[in-house]
């Protein structure tokens, strides 16, 4: 399941499952919990626990000092590039195309000479982009 909640069921039944001296493995922080305040209260319940972190990704082991420490440290980083990204407002997917950037291509593709090709390299846009937008407009039909 997702870790951008703890409230998860199969959370709950591993630690029902695990016992002192046990070692909980995951690929990779982020696959187990989205936060650091969510990675933290997740160590802390399992050092209660008695139960070790091994993180196979960024090399992380609780059993020792060091992995400990490590373990903050990467969830801090982790939680600082979520907030940069948030920040940015990128949630995925491409750029946005500048739409006056896909007006002007329009406009030289249809009282020009040059072809879709020539005309996205000089403004910069996709060509994908480019005849998307042309086909959305209600008179996009390409030259005249």
């Amino acid at each position: 399941m997702t870790g951008s909640h703890m409230d998860r069921p199969g959370w709950d039944q591993l630690l029902e499952y695990a016992r002192p001296g046990d070692t909980l493995g995951v690929s990779e922080l982020s696959r187990m919990t989205r936060s650091l305040m969510d990675l933290l209260t997740a160590a802390k319940v399992l050092e209660q626990r008695q139960i070790n972190l091994v993180s196979l990704r960024e090399n992380i082991d609780t059993a020792t000092a060091t992995g400990r420490c490590f373990l903050s440290m990467m969830g801090t980083i982790h939680q600082m590039g979520r907030e940069l990204r948030a920040e940015r407002g990128k949630t995925g997917g491409s750029p946005k195309t500048d739409l006056e950037k896909l007006e002007n291509a329009r406009i030289l593709y249809e009282n020009s000479d040059k072809t879709a090709a020539e005309v996205c390299d000089i403004t910069g846009v996709g060509r994908r982009k480019f005849f998307s937008y042309v086909a959305e407009r209600p008179n996009g039909s390409g030259k005249t």
